[in-house]
């Protein structure tokens, strides 16, 4: 083979790697951004995910803007209907309740454990992050106070010792975070935030394990309260799993 045509070939092959690497990188980028874009309510629930719009938008071609729709899609952000369109999805009450019973389950026992924990300078952090919360109030930046009021949480975890609890939270809490951005702006409801969290600080500087456990108990568990109600469900919103063992529940409740 001549050292032309060598050159030539190993060009091919350097091309054809580079596409197949990028492929998948260019794939997470979009994943990544609509992603984001449904979790922060950028894009809303029955919003059209048109495909060619998606390829200009980021200056990709049809392969990552699919495959960054199969893995929405298994996040149950989007529904795929063939004939129809993607969508984004609905927010499902029955993976919401449960995402939040597994949240306050765990968070349960690592604000336990961060008690035993905790140092000057973790109680110093938690009082910024209380401060910082009340900043977004007065600055009335709702998705500032998203990001913050998750910050508090992950800073538990990191202080507890196990960083990585709150990577698990974060893999359940997708649906939950759509839920939170959409009820935070009702009156009153990030005083309450700030309030609930207040509590909890103040049962860690006490040393009271049971009293912290009972603060974040309260805190996360009027989450599932609500999700109880079924009467501030919007249909645009959230849909109902009618397999759902919070629903069965319900419908023996009004049989009786």
């Amino acid at each position: 083979m001549s050292e032309a045509r060598r050159r030539r070939s190993l060009a091919g092959v350097t091309q054809i790697s580079h596409q197949r690497a990028t492929a998948p990188r260019a794939a997470t980028i979009v994943y990544n951004s609509l992603r984001d874009d449904i979790i922060s309510l950028r894009r809303k629930p029955m919003d059209l995910l048109n495909e060619k719009e998606l390829e200009a938008q980021f200056g990709v071609s049809r392969t990552p803007i699919r495959e960054a729709i199969l893995r929405l899609s298994d996040d149950g952000l989007v529904d795929v209907f063939p004939q129809s369109g993607t969508f984004v999805s609905r927010i499902p009450r029955r993976a919401l309740y449960e995402a939040i019973l597994v949240r306050k389950a765990l968070e349960d026992t690592t604000v336990s454990v961060a008690v035993e924990k905790i140092t000057p300078p973790g109680i110093r952090a938690l009082e910024r992050n209380l401060a910082d919360l009340s900043a977004c109030v007065h600055d009335d930046d709702v998705t500032a106070f998203h990001i913050v009021d998750n910050e508090f949480h992950k800073l538990i975890s990191a202080i507890s010792g196990f960083p990585g609890i709150w990577s698990i939270i974060e893999q359940v809490k997708i649906h939950s975070d759509r839920y939170r951005l959409l009820t935070l702006p009702q009156e009153g409801r990030l005083a309450r935030v700030i309030e609930e969290h207040s509590a909890v600080i103040d049962c860690m500087k006490a040393g009271d394990k049971t009293g912290a456990a009972a603060a974040m108990s309260f805190h996360l568990g009027k989450l599932l309260g609500e999700v109880e109600k079924a009467e501030i469900w919007d249909p645009n919103y959230f849909v109902e799993d009618a397999a759902s063992p919070l629903a069965s529940i319900e419908e023996k409740g009004k049989n009786l």
